[in-house]
């Protein structure tokens, strides 16, 4: 088509860029440009031609690595001021002639980034990403790498060693006035990256920087590991006495691996600062290690909705009585039976599981105050009507368990808007509660209609959420497992330890929502977000 060639006159209407614009572009390049005319004179070199060959400049004559360079595709390797480029003539009209160089020391150095990306971004721990830069300084750059963390508040500071040619960094740590004694180090980790950081005076080296067997110290840089705001450290090179110093290019990628190193680490640091904080902030809100009651067994499993976390808005928890608060001065010793407590909260994740651990806090609180279970759950409402969040809605059955002579268990039941717990009998059969009650946090006024159960040794009381009964699967992904399958599973657990019992219908409702039910995972996926999933079981006996 015409047109579409160089040589062809531009179309009608279209404009000729402006010099300066081309001359942007060709300084853009990474690749050499030169351009000479038919007598050899130079008329363009863009900047990567001159830092290539500084002797080329417009209105001079080629340099002589050009002039010796015939036209032809391939072109030529030649050393010029120690550096390897490979140099392509291409004659491109009306007696002009371009120059195209490559650096070819160059792909080494596109080698190290990579890997230096690559291995840097492989975790979030910073002594990996430490342990990383120093593997990959002293693999091409130098033969002794250390970097060093900032102190801690006992003012010492932490240490990563590696050598060339050894395997392993090493680790350690040593106090902050002998990691001053290194030339430039103060300013490192100061973030300075001019003042004295930089390459230093090797025999103000400390002992300590080199490992044993190191042998003569020629040549040391120092460089500070810029972080987010603050630096995350700093790097030292060294180099056996005989080698080469540290050229430009050698700082260069010294440099670079400087800033994507202190960028590692510090993203690391705070990965872990986050993370300790949530540890902290959500300890509370994970599910409480179940204690011994005494005449009976007790066990639970909870499943998050959010697979990247292990709290949610189901919630169970076990209030045992304490003598120090369960005496009252008229009537003497008061008998409060251990409690036990299932609930679910509107909404999923992070903010549900906030209200669930605002939830057993506030009837642990209550509980120093009140016992029957008809005022916990009335003044309960009150608090979540009084809170500011808004949807502050909450399902929950609450369980005061007796020991009754024969080994038998009494359940008082209290159910607010959940479902209705389930017994399983000594002979299988599976029997739904009558309990039933309003929700939380929707009417000024709660109605309940609790009820007391007779567990025979053996026999168990399950709790629930709906997240259970409403999980969507099984072979077309689509269906929800519901109520008379939980009875069903529920019935062939009798006999079983309490722990197996609960661990068992966790597996099936797992095995619900991946496909199918006990055969495998082979069906079609479930649909929807599903929700949390709680199970807490209560067994008669002594044993089991």
């Amino acid at each position: 088509m015409k047109g579409a060639t160089g040589s062809a006159s531009p179309r009608h209407g279209a404009v000729r860029p402006a010099p300066g614009l081309l001359a942007a572009l060709l300084d853009g390049s990474g690749e050499g440009i030169v351009l000479c005319d038919a007598d050899g004179v130079v008329t363009l070199a863009n900047a990567a031609a001159v830092r290539l060959m500084p002797g080329v400049e417009p209105g001079l004559p080629a340099p002589a690595p050009l002039g010796a360079v015939p036209s032809a595709p391939e072109g030529r390797t030649v050393i010029h001021d120690g550096r390897a480029i490979r140099i392509r003539a291409d004659a491109v009209g009306d007696g002009l002639l371009a120059w195209y160089l490559t650096d070819l020391d160059a792909a080494p150095r596109t080698e190290f980034l990579l890997e230096a990306g690559r291995r840097l971004s492989a975790s979030l721990n910073p002594h990996r990403c430490a342990r990383a830069a120093t593997e990959l300084a002293a693999d091409f750059l130098c033969d002794m790498a250390v970097v060093l963390l900032p102190s801690t508040a006992r003012r010492r500071m932490e240490w990563v060693r590696a050598v060339s040619g050894r395997f392993g960094p090493e680790e350690g740590t040593l106090a902050a006035a002998e990691a001053a004694e290194v030339p430039g180090l103060t300013d490192a980790l100061a973030g300075l990256r001019h003042g004295s950081a930089g390459q230093q005076d090797p025999d103000g080296a400390p002992e300590w920087l080199l490992p044993e067997g190191f042998g003569p110290l020629g040549h040391l840089l120092v460089l500070p590991l810029p972080g987010n705001g603050v630096p995350a450290g700093a790097i030292v090179l060294a180099r056996r006495a005989g080698r080469p110093p540290f050229g430009d290019d050698d700082q260069r990628m010294a440099r670079d691996l400087a800033i994507r190193a202190g960028a590692a680490i510090s993203a690391a640091s705070l990965f872990r600062e986050q993370s300790t904080i949530n540890a902290i902030l959500t300890g509370d809100l994970l599910p409480p290690d179940l204690p011994e009651i005494a005449g009976m067994r007790v066990a639970g499993r909870l499943r998050a909705s959010q697979q990247a976390g292990a709290i949610g808005g189901d919630f169970y928890d076990v209030y045992l009585p304490d003598t120090a608060t369960d005496t009252a001065p008229d009537t003497g010793i008061v008998e409060r039976p251990p409690l036990v407590i299932l609930g679910d909260v509107c909404g999923k994740g992070a903010r549900a599981a906030v209200l669930a651990g605002q939830v057993r806090h506030s009837l642990r609180t209550l509980l120093l105050l009140e016992s029957r279970a008809d005022r916990l759950l009335e003044l309960l409402n009150r608090s979540l009507l009084a809170s500011p969040s808004p949807h502050s809605y909450v399902t929950m059955v609450l369980a005061a368990l007796r020991t009754a002579p024969g080994d038998h268990v009494l359940v008082d039941l209290a159910v607010a808007g959940h479902p209705p717990p389930l017994v399983l009998r000594r002979d299988g059969t599976v029997e739904e509660v009558a309990a039933r009650g309003s929700i939380l946090g929707a009417l000024k006024q709660i109605s309940l209609w609790p009820v007391t159960l007779d567990l025979a040794p053996g026999e168990v009381c399950l709790l629930y959420s709906d997240g259970i009964t409403e999980a969507f699967g099984g072979p077309s992904g689509r269906e929800m497992f519901g109520e008379e399958r939980l009875k069903a599973a529920l019935a062939t657990c009798a006999g079983m330890p309490v722990e197996a019992l609960v661990e068992r219908l966790e597996q099936l409702s797992t095995e619900w929502l991946g496909g199918g039910l006990g055969g495998g995972l082979g069906g079609a996926p479930a649909t929807g977000l599903q929700d949390d999933r709680a199970l807490l079981a209560v067994r008669a006996g002594k044993s089991g």
